[in-house]
């Protein structure tokens, strides 16, 4: 039975492309650099702020002291305006409150900086009660390594099999296979839904409905 349902944050439970591509262009411009077409975005994002921007800066600029300006201006600027254009998708805040109430314990698995990770989904949902909300932490890989969701694990008391990790990316999808459990692609998010197959997701889901479909076949209560 499923107990426990990870989500990822960017594109999963969130739609945050405006708010993370207005930022990145404000740094890259900030420090000299050209910006990009906010519909590039969604090809940027994945493996973290630090790797957006490295992506996002021209090729033959990407040193680590020219990497460390722009990301200290960037997260200045996001930690300020990472609310302005973010919405929950689409029956999200609904699938969350069904699936506490159902007794299924949730979290939060991103690949963003811990404290604007904390903030945006303090923000958000107040009041639903995540067992755990991972981000980016100084000293743990970033996804697809699995260390964020053996954390969970630990901190929910869910094994393997009671758990299943919801994302977007194929970034997602590899980070739910390294960790040996089941996974649930979701199409509304930044990614085609081709990513999700080419890296294996064992589900592919179209509305938030289907997550709550696929959890229900597969839980009852302890």
């Amino acid at each position: 039975m499923k107990r426990l349902a990870i989500f990822d944050l960017d594109g999963t439970l969130l739609n945050t492309i405006e708010d993370l591509g207005q930022s990145a262009n404000y740094a890259l411009a900030k420090c000299g650099y050209p910006i990009h077409n906010m519909a590039s975005y969604p090809f940027l994002v994945g493996n973290g702020v630090k790797n957006l921007l490295l992506r996002a800066m021209p090729e033959d600029t990407r040193s680590e002291s020219a990497i460390t300006q722009v990301m200290a201006v960037f997260k200045e600027y996001y930690n300020e305006h990472n609310c302005d254009r973010t919405v929950p998708y689409e029956g999200l805040p609904e699938l969350l409150d069904t699936l506490v109430a159902m007794g299924v314990k949730v979290a939060v698995a991103s690949n963003k900086y811990q404290e604007a990770t904390e903030k945006i989904v303090r923000h958000y949902f107040p009041h639903i009660d995540f067992v755990a909300i991972n981000g980016q932490q100084d000293g743990v890989p970033v996804k697809p390594d699995p260390s964020i969701v053996f954390d969970i694990l630990l901190k929910s008391g869910m094994t393997k099999g009671e758990t299943v990790y919801i994302g977007d990316s194929g970034v997602d999808m590899e980070t739910a296979r390294r960790a040996c459990i089941d996974s649930i692609g979701v199409t509304w998010g930044f990614r085609p839904e081709k990513e999700l197959i080419d890296t294996y997701a064992v589900n592919i889901v179209h509305s938030p409905l289907e997550i709550l479909e696929i959890i229900k076949s597969h839980h009852r209560l302890p």
